[in-house]
């Protein structure tokens, strides 16, 4: 059978290339995008983790090398050192299926910055990758030429805003030729990011690209309602009564990854521990031992989701919903890779019913779980549970007062009944002001 990339006129070379990596049937993303890329046309691609994305940029790239010009014809950007170092990855493959050499540079923080800046001075690369902070104090030593650039990716956009990085792109982008080719790739696509669009890009095509499935249908997504449990208790026994491969189990904030990692490993489980807290060099020895499977479990933040590629993945753990929902595809995206099975378990509290309906919005299926002893069972749905919440709420307090004043008409027990309603209706009340008050938080800090 034929290499499908064949219908994009790329370079023999390259073709077969990609054969050999078994890379022959084009993606969605890549059939909609390589073919204006290649013309040099401006690109904001909208796709999700899993589509392909980073081919979708490194195809035309290395279709368009020039082999024996000593100059950096592209520039990669990510938000983090361990996007940076998958791409990497992504492209020493392919470049070396090629008969020619292309000269990929790998520039992060935490790296010996004299010795790239020695390097640089005896020979510039030709594909540049890396983090816009580390690439940004190389152009500005003097030492990275980007005169020559031909191609700007800006990779994981949205994330690359979120983190204050887009000041330093914009910097790096500035030191680049008018008619520079710009591409951006975003999972979302923030209000606060078209400013930079409209400097940076002419006449752009923008394209969204849908996923089949939300969530892919290898996965297996549970549902486990915490109530008043102790969420590190529940954590300890789905890891130790599941017998996990290897599980990530995610956090929405680097303090709570700190605190969960030391009680799990207080419990005596080997804990890896990756967020932004962790110095440079050790998470990148951390994600070598994870990498080498010497590691059954590991705590991350949502920095983690979108930078780390970790084969073989059989359990993802959402210690709470994240607060961006679109991490949530992200996060359960890690496992269930390849083909392979995958289960994604999801807790949540009793205020976080609103989060759970927009995730079922997004077309997400949860199967309702618990934990009862050593055994994780069925529970009924949890929609029947807030239908009959919700009738309870419509219980007028006036008649509960004349129904409590018929003592002697009334049955054992009903008075209780009574009384336990009204502390539903009550306890509903706060958490709906609870809920009302964080979005109001939310949107005050969005519009910042």
């Amino acid at each position: 059978m034929a290499n499908q990339f064949g219908q994009f006129n790329l370079k023999p070379d390259l073709i077969s290339g990609l054969t050999a990596i078994g890379f022959t049937q084009p993606t969605p993303v890549q059939l909609k995008l390589i073919p204006d890329i290649l013309k040099g046309r401006d690109v904001v691609g909208q796709s999700q983790t899993g589509s392909g994305k980073t081919h979708t940029f490194l195809i035309p790239i290395f279709n368009r090398i020039v082999f024996d010009a000593n100059e950096v014809q592209a520039v990669i950007t990510t938000p983090s050192r361990e996007l940076a170092d998958q791409i990497t990855r992504a492209a020493k493959a392919l470049a070396e299926q090629l008969d020619e050499d292309i000269r990929i540079a790998d520039y992060v923080g935490g790296t010996d910055k004299a010795r790239q800046i020695k390097q640089l001075g005896n020979q510039q690369p030709q594909i540049v990758i890396g983090t816009p902070g580390r690439i940004k104090d190389l152009v500005d030593s003097q030492a990275l030429k980007l005169h020559h650039v031909r191609t700007l990716v800006v990779d994981e956009a949205d994330m690359t805003l979120d983190m204050g990085f887009l000041n330093e792109v914009d910097a790096i982008a500035s030191a680049m030729p008018d008619d520079l080719q710009t591409l951006v790739f975003s999972a979302t696509m923030p209000e606060k990011l078209k400013p930079f669009l409209k400097k940076y890009m002419d006449n752009p095509r923008f394209e969204a690209i849908p996923v089949d499935t939300v969530i892919a249908d290898t996965i297996d997504n549970w549902l486990i309602p915490t109530k008043s449990a102790d969420k590190d208790d529940i954590i300890y026994k789905l890891l130790t009564i599941g017998h996990p491969y290897l599980a990530l189990i995610f956090t929405n904030t680097k303090e709570r990854a700190k605190a969960l990692t030391r009680n799990l490993r207080g419990r005596g489980l080997k804990v890896a521990e990756v967020h932004g807290d962790i110095a440079p060099r050790e998470r990148r020895r951390t994600m070598k031992q994870v990498q080498n499977l010497e590691f059954q479990y590991v705590v991350a933040t949502d920095l983690a989701a979108r930078g780390i590629d970790i084969e073989g993945v059989s359990h993802v753990i959402n210690d709470d919903i994240p607060s961006e929902l679109e991490f949530f595809v992200h996060r359960v995206g890690r496992t269930g890779r390849n083909n392979l099975s995958g289960l994604a378990i999801t807790l949540y509290g009793p205020d976080e019913e609103d989060e759970v309906v927009e995730l079922e919005n997004l077309g997400i299926q949860f199967k309702p779980k618990q934990i009862r002893g050593d055994e994780i069972v069925d529970i009924k749905d949890r929609k029947a549970r807030t239908q009959r919440v919700a009738t309870t709420k419509k219980l007028d307090p006036t008649m509960v007062g004349m129904v409590k004043k018929k003592k002697k008409n009334v049955k054992p027990g009903y008075k209780r009944r009574i009384k336990n309603a009204i502390q539903r209706k009550n306890q509903m009340d706060r958490r709906i002001a609870q809920r009302e008050e964080r979005r109001a938080t939310r949107k005050a800090n969005k519009n910042k």
